[in-house]
């Protein structure tokens, strides 16, 4: 009876075992919603199309990019927090969302607790800029023309708390500087006004420059990031001058938290040979951003440090957002 009641558990433990599902045998099944939480256009837009329009083929499903943008951020990322953790929508997140951890005072979400990591995709480096007018013409010069105090130095942002901001306050913090806030309501505006003399200088995303960087239209002085950018190799990284200096803006995907790891496994090995492949190296490349790939606990290690880094920075900048 004895090794009947045991046979008879053990046939249970199969069956049970038989009727869980295997998530990554059958995912997915149908279109897979990659929510970016920005315009359409964006530098972040523009990498999650072309991420998708090539996962496609390697997951025989349409990923199909929903633009939710607001809140610097916090509206897409909600939507996907709040999401069913079936691997059917995913977050097309940036290291700003990392920085609102500490600039907003009430977030709807947590940004560690209620998402899976996946796979970081690139760093995209900022690099400052300053009107032809201004009479430095390095890095050095313009430090010692920030530091002279007799000069009025206004840089502008994307606003309050944007990664051009803090890769600002670093700066002038760590130089001792008088460099003036200005913020905008966006890169475009705050370029514009960089062009026209209004401000001196700009920390912006190489990919907003760039154009004018070619074009001669403003002089490009430091890269924030570690490595010398390949678009520009001429141009050194800040932290030659100022040892210690790097802001390193990046984007990944995440899923909602409590997807299963199966499926997180899969569709990171996807996007790793994604970001493997040379015309998607190329592409996004041509944005001066470096594609990453790394697997789902190297990047939420990677997190873990990211959030006390932003968290200085912000400290630093005085920014809050209520």
């Amino acid at each position: 009876m004895y090794r009947n009641w045991i046979k008879a558990i053990g046939c249970v433990v199969l069956l049970a075992q038989a009727a869980l599902p295997a998530f990554a045998d059958t995912w997915p099944t149908r279109a897979i919603k990659l929510v970016v939480p920005y315009p359409p256009g964006g530098s972040t837009d523009v990498t999650a199309r072309v991420i998708a329009e090539n996962l496609r083929p390697l997951l025989g499903q349409s990923v199909v990019v929903d633009n939710r943008p607001g809140a610097g951020g916090n509206i897409g990322a909600e939507a996907v927090a709040k999401s069913a953790p079936d691997g059917y929508t995913l977050l097309m997140a940036t290291s700003t969302h990392v920085t609102n951890m500490s600039l907003y005072k009430n977030l709807p979400y947590d940004f560690v607790q209620d998402f899976s990591p996946v796979a970081q995709i690139t760093f995209i480096p900022n690099v400052l800029v300053v009107g032809q007018s201004l009479p430095v013409n390095n890095l050095a010069e313009f430090i010692a023309y920030v530091k002279s105090g007799k000069y009025a130095v206004n840089y502008g942002t994307a606003g309050n708390g944007s990664s051009q901001h803090l890769s600002s306050a670093l700066f002038n913090s760590m130089v001792a500087g008088n460099m003036v806030h200005v913020p905008y309501k966006g890169g475009a505006p705050a370029t514009a006004d960089l062009l026209a003399g209004q401000i001196q200088a700009y920390f912006g995303p190489l990919v907003e420059v760039l154009p004018h960087i070619r074009g001669g239209k403003v002089k490009a002085l430091g890269i924030t990031t570690k490595k010398r950018s390949p678009l520009l190799p001429e141009v050194p990284t800040i932290a030659e001058a100022l040892p210690g200096y790097e802001v390193a803006l990046w984007n990944a995907i995440l899923a909602p938290g409590k997807t299963p790891a199966d499926i997180v496994t899969k569709l990171n090995e996807a996007i790793v040979r994604v970001l493997s492949l040379p015309e998607v190296k190329a592409r996004l490349a041509e944005q001066g951003s470096e594609s990453v790939g790394n697997s789902p606990a190297e990047f939420a290690q990677f997190i873990g440090a990211e959030v006390g880094k932003w968290k200085e920075l912000v400290r630093i900048s005085g920014a809050k957002i209520e």
